[in-house]
């Protein structure tokens, strides 16, 4: 029997694959643009942050083990000059979001953060884990202290993983962020905030106030301050690479003493 292969088939198929690379590029939130100053990655945390446990398929998620190695291929891309990071989340797995939110912290290419909507629990910590944080004045945050779904063992142990775990987000939230630990935690345990529950609901202004965000703005304003960082890295690494040469420079120019 013969074989043969058809041009145009061929081109069908590969018409379909790029479609189906960009639905997946357009899933992870990936943003590129050809005539952009500088190219700039866009990552978006939205809805529940999906942990160790798999959320009902009707809840709109951010899975971790999506978002760990994306930040992994950002932070070695060279093509890549700064991260976007977008927040609309109700919060989710503490542990997961920590992860996250350590992760940003510990890149060495520019970040900032915009919370739009909401960056309520642990999106707290991740939205001050950029090195800029922006928050919309429409939008609130809520600090409220660790809780935990499931059966408990009511011993003192369990009060102290509690109060360790507390701990960890209090402690990054105040070494990302310009808050005092004990405004922070007056947030955390206020009464009379919220109907059920222990903690406060923070709008942009308030937050910006208090020195928990950074600015108060929307995404052009957002855009604009990654640019900037962009340049002074750039600067930065230009006056490092000048450095060597210069010193290197002198010492060849240094005049010669006779022993």
């Amino acid at each position: 029997m013969n074989e043969y292969r058809n041009d145009d088939c061929e081109n069908e198929d590969n018409s379909e694959q790029e479609q189906e690379q960009q639905c997946e590029t357009n899933d992870i939130g990936i943003v590129a643009v050809a005539n952009a100053p500088y190219n700039i990655h866009c990552l978006t945390i939205i809805g529940q942050i999906e942990g160790h446990y798999i959320l009902p398929p009707q809840n709109k998620t951010t899975k971790y083990e999506h978002i760990i190695p994306a930040l992994v291929a950002i932070e070695q891309d060279n093509t890549i000059e700064g991260l976007l990071i977008i927040l609309n989340t109700v919060g989710g797995d503490v542990e997961a979001g920590l992860a996250i939110a350590e992760l940003i912290a510990g890149m060495s290419k520019p970040t900032v953060s915009i919370v739009v909507g909401g960056g309520h629990s642990i999106g707290v910590p991740l939205a001050v884990s950029a090195k800029r944080s922006f928050i919309v004045p429409s939008a609130t945050m809520t600090i409220h202290p660790v809780r935990m779904n499931g059966m408990l063992l009511g011993i003192p142990q369990t009060l102290s993983y509690f109060e360790r775990m507390q701990e960890r987000i209090t402690c990054f939230v105040t070494n990302n962020s310009r808050i005092s630990a004990e405004r922070f935690v007056d947030f955390m345990m206020e009464k009379d905030e919220l109907v059920m529950d222990v903690g406060s609901v923070v709008d942009g202004n308030t937050a910006v106030n208090e020195g928990l965000i950074d600015r108060l703005g929307g995404l052009s304003e957002a855009i604009g301050c990654l640019y900037d960082l962009i340049e002074e890295e750039k600067q930065k690494r230009n006056e490092q690479e000048c450095e060597p040469k210069k010193e290197q420079g002198e010492v060849n120019n240094a005049p010669a003493h006779d022993n």
